[in-house]
């Protein structure tokens, strides 16, 4: 928070007479410029409320899609019956489809296209079938789209529910070992505070990353799992970078009274924002050539899965660092009292600036001094030999 005087001829605000912030919010600068000087001029931890709601309310659209729609699990967690035709003249997916409807007396699960070039299949996927289903299907594509259709050229293959049961297992097996470790490891590298903090936001990551996929219906696969621990380990990576400066600007926050825990705090969130921006866009571009060659070059349902299960989580995890961990992690650390006695004294004496009163250098805290006593015989000494008692920069002092 930097108090600035209120001018009404449009210039620019400088700070308050005697006031003593280490950084002024320019507000009057460019979006990107603030975005790249990163002193301070967007408010994310003051509007923390907000971004709690929006948090919520994301999380509990997520939670009831999972309720209400589920998961679309795909052939290798479900088991049943896979189909694949080569492409040949009048072979599309909305005539695959048609003619097994009509075989099979109901809709397939799912019909899409793999492949390109000679390569191209429709690939069909159905409940298990029987041998005489089985034939039946075979034989109605052969008379449909023969002679360049034979029944060598239509390929059928069966995974087991048993098989699909094991892969489930499988994958909260591994969804568990990897929490555990994240457990562990943000337990001995942060604070109380800072491990719940992380915790909470890798929690939210994983529910909201689960709920798009149930709103938009895309095929959970063992490509997702594998692409869901790698973006969790992702938003862990980039709240860990948020953090480590949050640490760096509140090390000696309660040896001073120039701001607060949490105007620290959200220093750092600017201060690593440009960073936090600049690894998603890094991380997202690959992701998408990734995408483009896997659904119109290759047509690789594999690559397509992978794709976008990183997508998703490299946007959520950099939202949850920076607009639900770093001020979840203000809002613990103000619950404890030292935190709080810190935030009055900055307030009281903003006030006594802001009220004209004289504040001087006895009223702050000043490290390598025995007493309070010594700070203010050397302030009246050296207002009585005539010096001009300044207003502290915000700059640290080296010692020499």
């Amino acid at each position: 928070m930097t108090t600035t005087n209120d001018t009404r001829d449009g210039s620019a605000p400088t700070p308050s007479a005697g006031s003593d912030a280490d950084f002024v919010a320019d507000t009057n600068r460019s979006f990107l410029s603030r975005l790249y000087t990163g002193t301070g001029a967007f408010e994310i931890v003051g509007r923390r409320r907000m971004w709690y709601l929006v948090s919520l309310a994301i999380v509990v659209i997520c939670i009831a899609s999972i309720a209400i729609r589920g998961f679309s699990f795909g052939i290798e967690f479900e088991g049943g019956t896979q189909v694949s035709i080569p492409v040949t003249q009048g072979v599309t997916s909305q005539s695959v489809e048609d003619v097994t409807t009509k075989a099979l007396g109901s809709a397939p699960e799912a019909v899409q296209t793999a492949g390109s070039g000679a390569a191209q299949t429709v690939q069909v996927r159905t409940e298990t079938l029987t041998v005489q289903q089985a034939s039946t299907l075979t034989q109605a594509l052969t008379d449909r789209f023969g002679p360049e259709l034979t029944n060598r050229d239509v390929s059928i293959s069966e995974v087991s529910s048993t098989w699909g049961k094991e892969i489930t297992e499988k994958m909260l097996i591994a969804l568990a070992v990897f929490l555990v470790i994240v457990f562990v490891y943000i337990a001995i590298r942060f604070d109380r505070e800072m491990s719940v903090a992380a915790l909470a936001s890798l929690l939210f990551d994983i529910v909201v990353t689960a709920g798009i996929y149930s709103l938009v219906g895309f095929e959970v696969t063992p490509a997702t799992v594998i692409g869901l621990l790698t973006i969790l380990g992702f938003s862990i990576y980039d709240t860990v970078v948020v953090f480590d400066k949050v640490g760096e600007n509140t090390r000696s926050v309660l040896q001073t009274t120039r701001r607060t825990y949490a105007e620290q705090a959200n220093l750092a969130i600017n201060q690593t924002l440009m960073r936090s921006i600049n690894t998603t866009v890094i991380s997202v571009l690959p992701i998408i050539a990734l995408m483009v060659i896997a659904v119109w070059l290759l047509g690789v349902g594999t690559l397509k899965d992978l794709a976008l299960i990183q997508l998703v989580g490299v946007v959520v995890g950099t939202y949850s660092s920076i607009f639900l961990a770093a001020p979840l992690l203000v809002t613990l650390k103000e619950r404890r009292s030292d935190i709080k006695k810190h935030t009055a004294r900055v307030l009281a004496r903003r006030s006594a600036i802001e009220a004209g009163e004289d504040v001087s250098a006895a009223d702050r805290p000043v490290r390598g001094r025995s007493s309070a006593a010594s700070s203010t015989r050397s302030a009246r000494a050296a207002k009585d030999a005539g010096e001009e008692l300044q207003a502290p920069t915000g700059k640290r002092r080296r010692s020499r």
